[in-house]
């Protein structure tokens, strides 16, 4: 049975953690704001095709951190140590259709605001507060929240920034709240860290079930529903739409409908979301569990990569050269399998290594996949920083000093793209001057993309890889694919 057509919403479920985890969190950001009332916007339901037939809703990221509730169209709104939560109260039917829900007391006091207050308030509290101009807030993801908060709040956001890679303009004391929510979040506290872990556990399970689900013959979306399984088993989503293909070169394929051949590599990216909190992990795998002589000579490349530039994940590294660590490595693997010609200094600075690994290594990792990409590169690039205009290296999406508690992702990886192998203006100059060895490129055919990704903390001392327990060699995955088949060794 359907929902009503005239009722959409869902039960709002109480944090895992206790109230002086995001009491604490709204101190901190009070302390950088000071007298600076903010209103941080949950966002609404999203309906599929009809107003109660509504999409898995997830609450904007900032309201989340602030509160811990996944409420939909619901407002927080304070400043200093008294903030107030302004959400639509339940409809006498609601018990029917969604079920009970905790009472706003049980929720004031899980979250530690002082008071739930109902939406209709919302405007003559913001008037009790100084007023539209004084109020700070960050846009809202969801196009219905983010329509009221320009109405409410007479914000006439542009649609796109260049200088903030897509961010909308922020200005005045919505500038102020956008810098204080990335200090505080770029380093994750204790409770976030928990969470975090969580992420990659359940990820890690999730990956070995995959691994063990794979045979050829069988549709990608075979390993991708064992995968998933092990989410939903545990109470999570995907973090983002997984990615489970052996058509790997393509880098956001979130199709699954392919079938498996024993001569395939499966590139599979997938994390679970722990209550708003995302792991982020990829792993390349053969179909039949054995690696080519020439898949194997690339993976241990592209391994090779993740560990130099996992190693470089330290406190004061800039993470710009964490990547072009991570470029050098995979240029020098490909001048000595043959690939390309020339010294590794000056590949990577002409771009050379760009045509087989055309992104960034990584990026923050927390509450979103791409943590705080809602502010584009105000949140993942240090102020005076601005992004390369060099194929390859513009894509990088950080470009901070690492700091101990930040959490990144480290994703090297090599992949053949006949959109860019076979683009003049990109290969021209590598192939008129011999840099390029397309003789020896096609003997790698059987490689269509590798990326191995793993979800690291910066700390004081070495680097703490979260997603270690997940297997990475190429010998340790050939004993674990395929163990669910009929007659597998156990």
């Amino acid at each position: 049975m359907g929902r009503s057509r005239y009722k959409a919403g869902m039960s709002v479920l109480l944090p895992l953690q206790g109230s002086e985890v995001f009491t604490a969190r709204r101190g901190r950001l009070a302390a950088r704001m000071g007298p600076v009332p903010a209103a941080l916007f949950a966002g609404d339901l999203s309906p599929r095709n009809y107003a109660a037939n509504i999409y898995p809703y997830r609450a904007h990221s900032h309201f989340l951190y602030l509160t811990g509730l996944h409420w939909p169209g619901a407002v927080l709104l304070g400043e200093g140590d008294e903030w107030e939560i302004f959400a639509t109260p339940p409809a006498p039917d609601d018990a029917l259709w969604i079920g009970p829900s905790p009472s706003w007391e049980q929720l004031a006091a899980a979250s530690g605001v002082q008071a739930i207050r109902p939406l209709a308030d919302l405007h003559d509290a913001v008037m009790a507060s100084g007023g539209t101009a004084a109020v700070a807030t960050l846009p809202a993801v969801q196009p219905r929240s983010r329509a009221c908060q320009a109405a409410l709040l007479g914000r006439p956001w542009a649609l796109h920034d260049d200088a903030h890679h897509g961010a909308p303009t922020l200005e005045g004391p919505d500038a102020d709240l956008a810098e204080a929510m990335i200090a505080l979040r770029l380093v994750h506290d204790p409770a976030a860290l928990e969470h975090l872990r969580s992420a990659v556990e359940i990820a890690r399970v999730a990956h070995l079930a995959g691994m063990a689900a794979t045979a050829p013959g069988d549709p990608e979306a075979v390993v991708r529903a064992a995968i998933e399984r092990e989410f939903t088993a545990r109470g999570c989503s995907p973090a983002y739409g997984s990615i489970v293909s052996v058509h790997g070169e393509v880098l956001h394929n979130e199709h699954s409908h392919h079938t498996m051949t024993a001569g395939d590599l499966l590139l599979v990216d997938a994390g679970a979301d722990f209550h708003g909190w995302a792991s982020d992990i990829t792993r390349t795998w053969p179909v039949s569990g054995q690696f080519s002589p020439t898949q194997r000579a690339l993976y241990d490349i592209v391994l090779q990569a993740n560990l130099d530039a996992i190693d470089r994940v330290r406190p004061g590294v800039r993470y710009r050269d964490v990547h072009l660590t991570a470029c050098r490595t995979l240029a020098q693997g490909l001048v000595d399998v043959g690939i390309l010609r020339g010294e590794v200094d000056g590949l990577v600075e002409r771009g050379a290594h760009a045509l087989f690994f055309p992104h960034g290594v990584g990026h923050l990792l927390g509450l979103d996949v791409h943590d705080m990409e809602d502010l584009g590169d105000r949140a993942g690039y240090a102020p005076g920083r601005t992004r390369s205009r060099q194929f390859g290296l513009g894509y990088l999406r950080l470009d901070r000093d690492l700091e101990p508690g930040m959490v990144v992702t480290i994703e090297p990886g090599l992949y053949l793209v006949p959109a860019i192998l076979d683009d003049p203006e990109l290969t021209g100059p590598f192939d008129r001057d011999g840099t390029l060895n397309r003789e020896r490129l096609a003997t790698f055919a059987d490689v269509r993309g590798i990326r191995i990704e793993d979800d690291v903390r910066c700390s004081e001392d070495t680097p703490e890889v979260l997603s270690a327990a997940i297997p990475k060699t190429a010998d340790a995955i050939s004993k674990l694919v395929g163990s669910r088949r009929p007659g597998a060794e156990t």
